[in-house]
Order: C-alpha cells, then structure tokens, then sequence
C-alpha cells in the first residue's frame, strides 16, 4: 500500500481480485497494514526464521528429526524473540543427537 502509493480503495480492489477473502476481512486487513505498516514485515521475518531453524534442524538430525517435537520446541516457550528461539532450537538439536 505504502510503496505503491495506492489508496485504500487501490488496495481493497486488488486483494478482492486476488484472493478469495470475504470483503470484510480484506477491509479489516487492509486498514490493519495502514495503521501499522510494519507488522506484516515481522510475521515475514518470524516465518522465514521459523523456516531456517527446521532446515538446520532437519538437516543436523536427518531422519531423526521430528517435526511434531520441533513444532513442540518452536512453541513451548511462548512468544520470545528470534534470537531466543534460534538458542531453544540449537539446544533441541544439541539433546536430539
């Protein structure tokens, strides 16, 4: 929305043809990135964190890695940052061998 410079209008338009959300969610989403422009950049960063640490995990373990007990370990200490998570994960790995 900000780097296009569009609209509101501009961006509930382009979300209503390209996705299949109610209306009323794509309002609520879009004013949602208007007011804070920067959140939807942190879920980003989560992810692609989340995503490095299982194919480290994956990886160092091989096929005893186990998805439901790296999902329990990504989860267990509730929200904490990123830097903390990448240390639980390590720790994981480190008790897995």
């Amino acid at each position: 929305i900000h780097t296009m410079g569009w609209t509101r209008q501009q961006a509930v338009d382009y979300m209503l043809a390209n996705t299949a959300w109610p209306p009323g969610d794509i309002e609520a989403e879009i004013n949602r990135y208007i007011s804070f422009p920067g959140q939807a950049t942190a879920y980003m960063l989560g992810m692609l964190e989340i995503r490095r640490l299982r194919t480290l995990a994956e990886r160092e373990l091989g096929e005893d890695f186990d998805l439901r007990e790296f999902h329990d370990r990504v989860l267990e200490n509730g929200s904490i940052t990123l830097p903390m998570l990448d240390a639980a994960v390590a720790e994981w790995i480190r008790e897995m061998r």
